[in-house]
């Protein structure tokens, strides 16, 4: 399966809005969310599997029958999804990683960080 970078993020804001310190996110807290108007079950778990492997997710795991359980985001989890939780910063980082032809996880986390920097240094007026 092709890494769906759109389908990352959303799976990092279902994590981010339903977890908390003492509650594990479930597959009840994804069906009460949009996302499954927009992936099968397939994709989404993939694309936690994916997420969970390059560090962005704590505690994920998987049952029989599809269910899984996460714990919440990694710091890393939160450190990329505050970079590109704005649409815009959003657009801007897949529009570079499409230019430079690159979508991985750790493309889009760097271009993601380069996006808010510049963004920064223009609010500083830099």
């Amino acid at each position: 399966m092709r890494l769906n970078p759109d389908c990352i993020r959303d799976v990092l804001i279902v994590v981010e809005d339903n977890s908390s310190f003492s509650k594990l996110v479930t597959l009840e807290d994804f069906s009460n969310s949009d996302i499954f108007q927009k992936y099968d079950m397939e994709t989404i778990s993939y694309h936690i599997r994916q997420a969970k492997e390059s560090g962005l997710l704590l505690g994920a795991t998987f049952y029989l029958g599809g269910e899984f359980t996460i714990q919440d985001l990694s710091p890393e989890g939160h450190k990329f999804l505050a970079n590109i939780r704005e649409d815009k910063n959003w657009t801007k980082t897949k529009a570079i990683a499409t230019k430079v032809g690159s979508t991985s996880l750790n493309a889009l986390a760097s271009i993601a960080t380069n996006v808010i920097s510049t963004a920064i240094n223009q609010h500083l007026g830099r």
